[in-house]
């Protein structure tokens, strides 16, 4: 059963109460934070927040591309398409169904992508569509044909450096331990901090604390590398060597391989 968490509260001994939104509780031996950005665990280790990093995607599905928009669909291909340029981008890949799934990529001010009402699609789709005056139709409309509203994904992330001191019966893992920019590794990562922390709890199950410590100390230098590759990534495809650098990534992967 899910419930939505409201509070939670140190106790002694390691426990935690928590606390839902129905104003039911339950009290936890061990209590691992896998809540995301937001995470309601987080503050009983870490004062760090989520802070903006400046970019934020927005999101946009066309269905039936290949019968409705076939010159677009034929643009992304059978796989994915990138359309860089320094501080913006469209970036579309074909999923099934006959759908294209974009996420139009923006260096934007906070307050001024805040300020669009996304539930006017008209409007929205204007302003953002705006942004890539004289592209060539068959990307805009990856921008402008979507069927349903434009979903703003403000991209925020935690300090690279994120940590925090060992504090009994709690630990987190995923995004609410070290969420940053897109790289294609966000899932990866929660899924692997899962089965590294289930590894250690079944190899100590007589001294969790011992476990909880050293899943911690592998898991922030892990996380602080792909902060860092996270970082390499946004300025390959929005810096402003856009978009040579991540041409020259594929070039020198494909050499490689």
């Amino acid at each position: 059963m899910e419930q939505k968490v409201s509070h939670v509260e140190h106790l002694e001994n390691g426990q935690h109460t928590i606390l839902f939104a129905d104003a039911s509780t339950t009290t936890s031996d061990l209590l691992i934070g896998a809540d995301g950005a937001w995470s309601k665990v987080r503050p009983l280790l870490s004062d760090a927040k989520p802070e903006y990093s400046g970019y934020t995607f927005v999101e946009n599905f066309l269905r039936n591309a290949d019968t409705q928009y076939p010159k677009t669909a034929e643009k992304v291909g059978d796989g994915a398409m990138y359309a860089l340029t320094p501080d913006k981008g469209i970036v579309a890949h074909r999923e099934a169904g006959d759908v294209l799934h974009t996420y139009i990529q923006l260096k934007c001010d906070l307050d001024w992508i805040s300020n669009i009402d996304f539930t006017n699609l008209s409007a929205s789709t204007q302003v953002i569509a705006e942004q890539f005056e004289g592209w060539a139709p068959e990307l805009t409309a990856l921008i402008t044909e979507g069927s349903s509203n434009l979903i703003p994904r403000k991209i925020y992330a935690l300090p690279d450096e994120h940590r925090w001191q060992r504090t009994p019966g709690v630990t987190l893992l995923g995004d609410a331990a070290h969420l940053m920019a897109p790289s294609g590794e966000g899932a990866n990562l929660a899924i692997y901090d899962a089965a590294e922390l289930g590894k250690l709890i079944v190899e100590y199950p007589n001294d969790i604390e011992l476990a909880l410590e050293n899943y911690e100390q592998a898991l922030f230098k892990r996380s602080a590398a792909e902060a860092e590759e996270s970082h390499e990534l946004l300025d390959l495809c929005l810096g402003q060597d856009a978009p040579y650098g991540l041409i020259a990534l594929f070039e020198g992967s494909n050499e490689q391989n």
